[in-house]
């Protein structure tokens, strides 16, 4: 029976171990440059015994911010910085992944440190979000941008370069954002698309985007390199996106060479119940594993070794994705392996420790 620790090859990339870092912004960049606080932050959660680090939602271009202060890829300028960041990885035993992203109509938000509400406009680091219908996120964001076809295909290729780019600075693990709200996800969504032209309305056309996007990327991501995609299962809210729905979605990406679905949910609108509780999310995960034959990762107030591990003994996904858990401890993997009685990556530096 598979477990937690037993590792894990998509192509030509081996896991150590079933243990991911779930990509987390940290809204602590200048410009999109990567820098010190990156390296520092995910080499850590690397020599912590993580088999996967995501590097948090790296915008493919300005207006794909979520703030001004995210990290971003869409300038070759961007690549040295982020090839720190590999090369740290790399070293601790972990394999390097980058999520690329576009927030959509939820971009020019504040850190959540300073206040829950968006920048203006008006101010200086405000900007008009994207999406595909002229639907504000809430009362407190500005309504977005209708995109044009012309403009669609303007970020599709975005996506493109940013996954050239990611290639250069050494990342092994491709994801694409299409989850919580932002620019891919609103798309699919029938809550924040009203669209009438070939991008809206019935559920082939407003999947469109994100298969463009994914055959744009195809081409110049590596076939032995994996290629994922997280997406939000559900809205949870009357009339959305919905699980069964996430299947078909699935069936479709993996016929477009994706090798592993993401598993997340909701984000699509501020008035959403969310039944938030540990594991939340796992039935989106099984269903999708099962009912599209993919792999999938699931993530969501997972923080026990012995859930991790069952998860994966019990088919409910192939990888667990850990966020604000390896925020409080970034060798969770090391001392989960101890627990139960498993190997442990441990780097020799800390061996007089464990």
């Amino acid at each position: 029976m598979t477990d937690l620790f037993e590792p894990l090859s998509i192509h030509a990339i081996t896991l150590r171990n079933r243990i991911g870092v779930s990509p987390m912004c940290m809204y602590s960049y200048s410009d999109g440059f990567s820098n010190d606080w990156q390296v520092t932050h995910l080499g850590a959660r690397a020599a912590g015994g993580a088999g996967l680090v995501i590097a948090e939602a790296t915008a493919v271009e300005p207006r794909g911010r979520i703030t001004a202060h995210d990290v971003g890829i869409w300038s070759d300028a961007h690549i040295d910085g982020h090839r720190r960041v590999t090369r740290v990885i790399k070293a601790s035993g972990a394999v390097a992944g980058i999520q690329i992203a576009h927030a959509g109509r939820k971009a020019g938000s504040r850190r959540p440190w300073e206040s829950p509400k968006p920048v203006g406009q008006e101010e200086s680091h405000g900007w008009q979000g994207l999406g595909p219908s002229p639907i504000a996120f809430s009362q407190d964001y500005a309504v977005p941008h209708e995109m044009s076809v012309q403009e669609i295909k303007e970020v599709q290729n975005a996506f493109c370069a940013a996954a050239q780019r990611a290639l250069a600075a050494g990342f092994e693990w491709l994801e694409l954002h299409a989850a919580h709200g932002y620019l891919i996800h609103s798309f699919y969504s029938p809550l924040s698309n009203q669209r009438t032209d070939e991008y809206g309305g019935s559920f082939e056309n407003r999947i469109r985007f994100l298969l463009e996007t994914i055959r744009a990327i195809r081409p110049v991501w590596p076939e032995q390199l994996p290629l994922t995609v997280r997406i939000s299962g559900t809205d949870w809210q009357e009339g959305g996106w919905t699980v069964d729905e996430s299947v078909r979605l699935a069936r479709h990406l993996k016929t477009e060479g994706v090798d592993l679905i993401d598993c997340s949910s909701g984000g699509g609108v501020a008035q959403a119940r969310i039944p938030f509780g540990p594991g939340y999310q796992l039935p989106i995960s099984e269903a999708i594993r099962s009912g599209a034959e993919i792999l999938t990762a699931a993530v969501g107030l997972i923080t026990l070794p012995a859930q991790a591990d069952e998860i994966i003994r019990q088919g409910q996904a192939d990888l667990v994705l850990l966020g604000r858990e390896l925020l409080r401890d970034p060798y969770w993997p090391l001392h989960a392996a101890q627990v139960l009685k498993q190997p442990a990556p441990i780097p020799p530096q800390y061996l007089r420790a464990f």
